[in-house]
């Protein structure tokens, strides 16, 4: 055999070992997660907004007010945090949000939610304790929406862009509670 492919097979035998090590030690990447990871994108003449969230399964659990507390700083999905981008300045209910990419905070109430828009880009959503890692100082803008109640069940987390009216929103549902945030 000559050098060359000696040097391949060498090759792609670190490489696997590494990968194996990474799976075993820190992600399991050949293991279905539990909260599949998902990106939403909206598009509009040359305003881009994008989304990164985890999306959590209801699974028979009773979800806000129980294992979302209500008047509870939430990470807005579940493992990493939730992130927001914009590449143009936006209103968000009347306020101004500034170009740039954020990590996306909510605390559920049982009629209202307040949606936090906080400058600070966090690896995970929770400490080893289970405490979110939002940081009020860099808080940039927190609005608050009313809550819709639904007629029936979103089984999966969903955040989404609603552009069917012509009007922008920003749409959070789980459970039977559904939150639509104004963009402009």
């Amino acid at each position: 055999m000559n050098t060359f492919l000696k040097r391949i097979l060498i090759l792609l035998s670190i490489i696997a070992i590494g990968l194996f090590i990474y799976s075993v030690f820190v992600e399991n990447i050949f293991a279905k997660r539990l909260s599949p990871k998902d990106t939403v994108k909206f598009e509009l003449n040359d305003l881009k907004l994008k989304v990164f969230y985890n999306r959590p399964y209801k699974k028979n659990r009773k979800i806000f007010g129980a294992l979302v507390p209500f008047n509870e700083i939430w990470r807005t999905g579940a493992n990493e945090a939730t992130t927001f981008e914009t590449n143009k300045p936006l209103e968000v209910k009347g306020m101004s949000l500034a170009t740039g990419k954020y990590t996306l905070w909510t605390v559920p109430k049982d009629s209202t939610w307040q949606v936090i828009f906080n400058s600070k880009q966090y690896t995970w959503g929770v400490d080893t304790e289970m405490r979110p890692m939002w940081d009020p100082n860099y808080d940039v803008l927190n609005v608050e929406v009313p809550v819709q109640k639904l007629q029936g069940s979103v089984e999966q987390f969903t955040i989404a862009f609603d552009n069917s009216t012509d009007n922008l929103f920003l749409t959070m549902a789980w459970d039977d509670v559904k939150i639509a945030l104004p963009l402009k």
